[in-house]
C-alpha cells in the first residue's frame, strides 16, 4: 500500500499505513502559515478492500465547522468525482471507502490542476474577442495571467472578474471556466450582447503558487491575499500589486471575486454595504443584481450568508471591498460551498466542478441585466 501527495496541488503526510483500516495522516500547513485544511493524495493498493484513512489534526484546523456533514470526494481518473463516507468526531476526520481499482484519488474539493489552468487561458486566447497577458510573476517564478475579452470603446463597461485568491477553493476556477467557455460562445446571444457593452478583465488563478503547493489560503510565502488589497508589495502580495495596478489602469465599473466557503452549504454574495462610499446607487445594483440571479437559478440564494458590515466598517483589505470603495462600483464577492448545496442537493456529487462551471455560465446573465445600470 502507498499514499502520495508527490503532484500538483497534493497535501497529505502520513503517519502509519500499516494497517489499511486504521490509516493514520494529517494535513499540512500552508508554508509559512497556520493555515491548513486543503488536502489532495492518492491511494494506491492492489488489494481491494475497505480502507479507513483518519486525518488526526482536523479539529484543529483553519475552519472546523467545516467539516460538519462534510464528506470528501474521490475519483479513479482525475476527471470524475464523487462524494465517499465520511465522518468527524470533533478532532479527526474520517474517510471510509473500498476501491473498486487499484489506484484511487482523495481531495477537499475536485482539483483544478496547473496544467488545466494552462489550457484554459491558452485555448482562450485562440479566440479572436480574447488576449491573454502577463502582469508579472509570483515568488515561485509563475505568471499572473490574464485574460482580456472585448475591446474597449466608447461608453463601453469595464468588468473585472477574479477568482482563486485562495488556492483550496478550487471551485471558483471550475467556476471561472464556464464563464469564459459561454463569453467566448460567439452562438450566444448573451455572450454577444455583452462584448459589444463591455471589456473583460478577467484573472482565473490569482494564487498560482499556492494551488500547486496544495495550500488552503495562502501564496507561496504564508501570506492571505485577500488582506493585502489596500497596501500590496511585490515583497509580500505580487499577485494582488500586480492586478490592482492593472485595475488602476484600465478602470472598474462592476468587479466579482469568485471563493467558496467551507461551513455555508449555500451559493451566496457578499456586497460593499460597509464601504465608507456605499450609497444608494449602489444598494440598488446591489439589489437588482441579487434578484436577477435568483430569477436566473435555483442554485443562488440571498437569505444565509455573512453578516453584513455596519456603515463605514469594512475591511477595505478585502478585495471586492477595496474595488467597490476605490472605483465606487458594484462589487461583490461570489461564495459557493465545499459541501453541497442544501437548497438543491446531489448525494452523489455534492457541489461539484460541473456545477461550479454551469454557476458561472449564469453569472453572465446577471450581468447582462445590470450592465447598462454600472
Amino acid at each position: 500500500m502507498q499514499i502520495s501527495d508527490n503532484f500538483d496541488s497534493g497535501n497529505i503526510r502520513v503517519i502509519d499505513i500499516s494497517d489499511p483500516k486504521n490509516i493514520q495522516l494529517e494535513i499540512k500547513k500552508d508554508n509559512q502559515s497556520e493555515f491548513y485544511q486543503w488536502f489532495h493524495f492518492k491511494l494506491h493498493n492492489n488489494e481491494h478492500q475497505e480502507h479507513v484513512m483518519h486525518i488526526n489534526n482536523a479539529g484543529q484546523s483553519a475552519y472546523i465547522e467545516g467539516w460538519e456533514n462534510y464528506q470528501a470526494v474521490a475519483s479513479y481518473d482525475r476527471e470524475h468525482w464523487f462524494r465517499v463516507p465520511t465522518e468527524f468526531d470533533g478532532a479527526k476526520l474520517t474517510i471510509s471507502f473500498m476501491p473498486e481499482h487499484d489506484s484511487i484519488y482523495f481531495a477537499y474539493f475536485a482539483p483544478y490542476s496547473y496544467d488545466r489552468h494552462q489550457d484554459l487561458i491558452h485555448n482562450a486566447q485562440l479566440h479572436i474577442d480574447c488576449q491573454l497577458q502577463v502582469l508579472g510573476q509570483t515568488h515561485d517564478g509563475r505568471d499572473m495571467s490574464l485574460l482580456k475579452i472585448g475591446e474597449e470603446g466608447e461608453g463601453k463597461k469595464i468588468i473585472w472578474l477574479t477568482a482563486r485568491q485562495h488556492p483550496g477553493e478550487s471551485m471558483a476556477e471550475w467556476f471561472m471556466e464556464g464563464f469564459i467557455d459561454r463569453l467566448l460562445d460567439e452562438d450566444d446571444g448573451v455572450a454577444r450582447s455583452l462584448l459589444d457593452n463591455a471589456v473583460f478583465y478577467l484573472v482565473p488563478n490569482m494564487n498560482p503558487d499556492g494551488s500547486v503547493r496544495g495550500h488552503l489560503r495562502t501564496n507561496a510565502i504564508g501570506v492571505n491575499l485577500n488582506r493585502e488589497w489596500q497596501e500590496p508589495s511585490m515583497e509580500k502580495s505580487p499577485e494582488v500589486f500586480l492586478v490592482r495596478n492593472k485595475m488602476k489602469e484600465t478602470g472598474v465599473d462592476m468587479h466579482l471575486d469568485i471563493h467558496g466557503d467551507e461551513a455555508l452549504p449555500f451559493n451566496f454574495v457578499a456586497g460593499c454595504e460597509g464601504c465608507p462610499s456605499y450609497d444608494e446607487r449602489h444598494h440598488q445594483l446591489e439589489e437588482k443584481f441579487k434578484e436577477i440571479l435568483l430569477a436566473v437559478t435555483p442554485e443562488f440564494q440571498d437569505d444565509k450568508g455573512y453578516d453584513k458590515d455596519e456603515p463605514g466598517k469594512a475591511n477595505l483589505t478585502v478585495g471586492s471591498n477595496w474595488v467597490g470603495e476605490n472605483f465606487k462600483c458594484l462589487a461583490y464577492t461570489v461564495e459557493m460551498p465545499f459541501k453541497d448545496n442544501d437548497l438543491l442537493p446531489d448525494y452523489a456529487v455534492g457541489w461539484s466542478d460541473a456545477r461550479s462551471a454551469i454557476f458561472g455560465r449564469d453569472m453572465l446573465t446577471a450581468i447582462y441585466h445590470v450592465v447598462e445600470s454600472i
